[in-house]
């Protein structure tokens, strides 16, 4: 019992955590709404300063940490570099191409979750794990033959997505604090 309480105390502690990051996806989910071009071209320059920092430090890995084998690091730190200066030197290019490439990536693994799910309900899996494939192989569908739609509504969903995480992250925080 004396868990619990040290536990729920520690929570009620640190509500505004849960308030400050509703008020950023909030923040965030108006700006995709309103502005999605603009909004993500910045997302995607703070991408590209992520990534090249990100390459940096798995360069100076290379030679302080050998948890990691080193060919890992000098591999993931040139390639963080690259895309960071490549995103950063083009980032309207990369505002377009990051989002259709998600789309593509969503799509492939929408068909390959799909058709697993399919021979899962061939081999035992019932009617549950088709409806699931058969959902699955559908959106996959719908986002390949189409990705360019798809690109274009994924600031809109993240948008969406973020306004009703957002508040109910506010929600939570208030409910944290009264308890």
């Amino acid at each position: 019992m004396a868990v619990i309480t040290a536990s729920h105390e520690h929570r009620s502690d640190v509500w505004w955590l849960f308030l400050l990051e509703g008020i950023a996806a909030v923040v965030f989910g108006l700006l995709l709404l309103t502005a999605p071009g603009a909004t993500l071209v910045a997302l995607t320059v703070i991408l590209g300063f992520y990534w090249l920092a990100m390459g940096i430090l798995e360069l100076v890995r290379v030679f302080v940490d050998r948890s990691v084998p080193w060919i890992w690091s000098l591999l993931i730190g040139i390639l963080g570099i690259v895309a960071g200066i490549l995103v950063l030197n083009h980032p309207l290019f990369a505002a377009v191409v990051l989002p259709a490439t998600l789309v593509i990536y969503l799509g492939i693994l929408g068909l390959v979750v799909g058709a697993f799910g399919i021979i899962g309900a061939f081999t035992g899996g019932g009617i549950g794990s088709f409806i699931f494939g058969g959902v699955n192989l559908l959106i996959g569908l719908l986002l390949l033959g189409s990705p360019i739609a798809a690109a274009l509504a994924v600031p809109f969903v993240f948008g969406l997505l973020l306004l009703i995480e957002g508040v109910a992250l506010i929600i939570w925080s208030f409910t944290v604090r009264s308890s």
